[in-house]
């Protein structure tokens, strides 16, 4: 069945458990922030973030209805993952969780396909502007959190000072579209900035390990996986400190107070231009970068799994 007929059914009444779908099981996990109603099953629903309840005008009409389905998992009698400790904490504050039913389990680092510096080289000929050997990324879909419009203004400035850099938007249009539109649209370095819209794992790896820096300004984070991928590929990354972000990135990033536009144009142009400087975030972010594993992710996960399972629905 499609999701919203299922999450409108759920915010109100217990019906239909999932068993009615998947037969019987032992735990059911929601990933990302609805967990059904069950039968004689434990439930654990993933929360990622709570957007929706600090920053609702930063939101679309779907991810609005998430704390009224994660308030009805939790009366249920659910258990909470949750990315980071950040997160969990604002669970517990938000909804009056019980904490011993609250785990944080950091997910592990996705990783990209290897690509030769031929194929790297291929794709930044057909992505970047002539004339930019250097560029600055940002990863993710244009949604306001993620304040790329910040960014593009940061830029402007920063492009004024390095003529051979441009800046690279990787991901796909989203509710924030109209204003990011309009901050492109209005840059002195217009001609210097790349949406690329959604790109493929062999294209992202290719901009991931060829890029100057990774910017992440956000407003708001849960867990932010673009930067720790930076970190892994030797990339230096400039972040906000925003939500997760100090708990996620540790000394591993230069972090910045989110929104302010002199702290990042300044994070940013130190980053291109003091060669010291990029080569000590390389080595903290790759030394941070390695505490992030499927493999603790795995192992945290099915501690939660046999609690859960051994606490049931009490």
């Amino acid at each position: 069945m499609p999701a919203r007929p299922l999450h409108a059914l759920w915010a109100r009444g217990d019906v239909p458990p999932v068993e009615w779908f998947i037969g019987a099981a032992d735990v059911v996990h929601g990933t990302n922030f609805v967990v059904p109603p069950t039968g004689h099953a434990a439930a654990v629903v993933s929360v990622h973030d709570l957007t929706p309840l600090h920053h609702p005008e930063l939101c679309n009409a779907a991810t609005l209805a998430y704390p009224g389905l994660i308030r009805r998992a939790l009366g249920r009698g659910a258990w909470v993952h949750a990315d980071s400790a950040f997160v969990a904490g604002e669970v517990i504050e938000a909804f009056g969780a019980d904490p011993v039913r609250v785990r944080v389990v950091a997910p592990g680092i996705p990783d990209l396909p290897p690509v030769t510096d031929a194929e790297a080289a291929s794709t930044l000929d057909r992505l970047l502007p002539p004339g930019t050997g250097r560029f600055c990324l940002a990863v993710g879909t244009a949604e306001p959190r993620k304040d790329l419009p910040g960014l593009v203004r940061a830029f402007g400035e920063v492009a004024a000072r390095h003529g051979d850099v441009s800046l690279v938007l990787a991901g796909p249009p989203g509710w924030g579209e109209e204003a990011l539109a309009s901050s492109v649209a209005v840059s002195p370095a217009r001609e210097r900035i790349v949406r690329t819209g959604w790109v493929e794992e062999p294209d992202l790896a290719a901009l991931l390990g060829r890029a100057v820096v990774l910017a992440y300004p956000s407003l708001y984070e849960g867990f932010g996986f673009p930067p720790l991928q930076a970190m892994r590929a030797g990339v230096p990354v400039v972040a906000s400190r925003a939500g997760s972000l100090p708990e996620v990135l540790g000394d591993g990033a230069l972090m910045v107070e989110p929104g302010d536009h002199d702290a990042l144009v300044d994070a940013l142009d130190s980053c291109l231009a003091d060669e010291a400087l990029r080569a000590r975030l390389i080595a903290a972010g790759a030394a941070w970068s390695a505490r992030f594993s499927w493999e603790r992710c795995g192992a945290g996960l099915e501690d939660l799994y046999r609690d859960a399972a051994g606490g049931g629905r009490d």
